[in-house]
């Protein structure tokens, strides 16, 4: 994952009712739930979240799946695996080796 992607995946992160729709798009996986769902879960009007769910697809973090005329949204957890894995990439390995070798020293 790139900086820029990662910094639109966060950007998007970065608002209480979208995160809190990725957390519970998360407790569901790969199933996902329709839009009426996570309106009704989280007491927010259908628009609102059609523009949050808009907004966090672009950023790759959503993926759908249309069955009829509902859309069933999703996490993509292969985004979030990279968010993951670009955070701890080169930034924390020497200090976790140096860490990990601390824990296991006797005191």
């Amino acid at each position: 994952m790139d900086s820029l992607a990662t910094l639109e995946a966060f950007k998007a992160l970065s608002q209480e009712t979208r995160l809190d729709i990725v957390r519970l798009l998360v407790k569901h996986g790969s199933a996902g739930l329709p839009v009426q769902a996570i309106t009704a879960t989280l007491g927010i009007r259908q628009n609102l979240v059609s523009t949050h769910l808009a907004t966090l697809s672009r950023a790759d973090l959503l993926a759908v799946r249309r069955q009829g005329k509902f859309a069933f949204y999703r996490v993509n957890f292969e985004t979030i695996r990279a968010l993951g894995a670009f955070l701890l990439e080169d930034c924390c390995s020497k200090q976790c080796e140096s860490e990990s070798s601390l824990q296991r020293t006797p005191s």
